[in-house]
């Protein structure tokens, strides 16, 4: 059940600004503003923001959107961010110490209001509602722009961009509203080539003028297996790497779906999405494999009986800077098990 906001956002948060002063200003503030001229603007999920100055008080309100702005260097740049899933990986975690905890889960317009933002950075619009951070349109009339992942608005990018694109379009973005675009840019080229080494055996992937398939195993929940759809992430790395996604006729990110299911579409391989830091059952490699292995269908296909499973850190599924690391794995493991030649 989702924690409802017990004060109106935007009331709380004038509030909050008006009594604090000190919490709601930095020296930049107090100095002379940047002209029309120096304004920086973007747009983001169809969105217009605009920004007199570099934000100081940036709010991340998931774990992708913190390791984007902490994998750009802004740590000291913000005031807050909420929603960890998983451990802060080792590159991160001293940046990170260094960052507010609002929320442990996800945020209320009560806690996002506490850290008094002039920026909110979100990887999906569903962080952005009522009865949790708030609305863009409440935070926009308070002049606090909201930022949204472009991978969570492909309608508003040129259709066929590649979710990968997507991404790096956000660094690039971020790094204009922070004055970082030359560490923008260099993340967005390192990670590009990252994404270019994945795809180098595509055309070498085909065995018999046909494509190898994959079923991407996220979660098992009440004994129940977890699956990519098309229209997650995973698809797309299948696509660079010249595999193709089982359950692509599924228009969903993480569909429920059934273990027969799974032994219907009879996967070449398996990837495993490790998600073992998250601690719910059924989320680690071990259980997962464990699942297969009990299922009386399941347990004997080729795939489960020939070990052709590749096991990769289940956050790193869904969009986030991290997602190259899996797809590089994706591409190593497809290797290691005949289907790149």
């Amino acid at each position: 059940m989702r924690p409802r906001v017990r004060t109106g956002l935007a009331l709380t948060l004038v509030l909050a600004c008006t009594a604090t002063a000190a919490g709601c200003s930095t020296p930049a503030d107090r100095g002379p503003r940047s002209t029309a001229a120096t304004r920086t603007e973007i747009t983001s999920c169809g969105s217009r923001l605009s920004f007199d100055r570099p934000p100081q008080r940036a709010v991340a309100l998931d774990q992708t959107s913190t390791e984007t702005l902490l994998e750009l260097g802004l740590q000291d740049r913000m005031a807050g961010t909420a929603n960890l899933k998983t451990k802060i990986p080792a590159q991160y975690q001293a940046a990170y110490a260094k960052v507010p905890v609002i929320a442990p889960k996800i945020a209320t317009g009560e806690q996002l209001r506490g850290a008094t933002p002039d920026f909110v950075v979100a990887g999906s619009t569903d962080l952005y509602t009522k009865d949790r951070a708030g609305t863009r349109e409440e935070l926009a009339a308070l002049k606090v722009p909201a930022f949204v992942s472009a991978v969570d608005c492909p309608e508003h990018s040129a259709a066929g961009t590649s979710p990968f694109e997507l991404l790096f379009s956000d660094y690039e973005q971020l790094g204009r509203v922070f004055g970082a675009g030359e560490r923008a840019a260099a993340l967005a080229r390192e990670q590009r080539a990252a994404v270019a080494k994945a795809g180098e055996g595509a055309a070498r992937t085909a065995r018999d003028g046909e494509q190898p398939t994959v079923v991407y195993l996220y979660s098992v929940f009440n004994g129940m297996p977890y699956v990519a759809g098309r229209t997650g992430l995973p698809s797309e790395m299948s696509r660079i790497v010249g595999a193709r996604n089982a359950f692509d006729d599924v228009q969903e990110d993480w569909p429920e779906v059934s273990w027969e299911e799974v032994a219907r579409r009879n996967p070449d391989f398996i990837v495993i999405g490790d998600l073992s830091e998250r601690g719910r059952p059924g989320d680690s490699a071990a259980e997962k494999r464990r699942a297969m292995a009990e299922d009386p269908v399941v347990s004997r296909l080729a795939a489960v009986r020939d070990n052709r499973i590749i096991e990769v850190p289940g956050i790193e599924l869904d969009p986030s800077v991290r997602s190259v690391h899996a797809l590089g794995l994706l591409a190593a493991g497809m290797k290691d098990l005949g289907h790149v030649r």
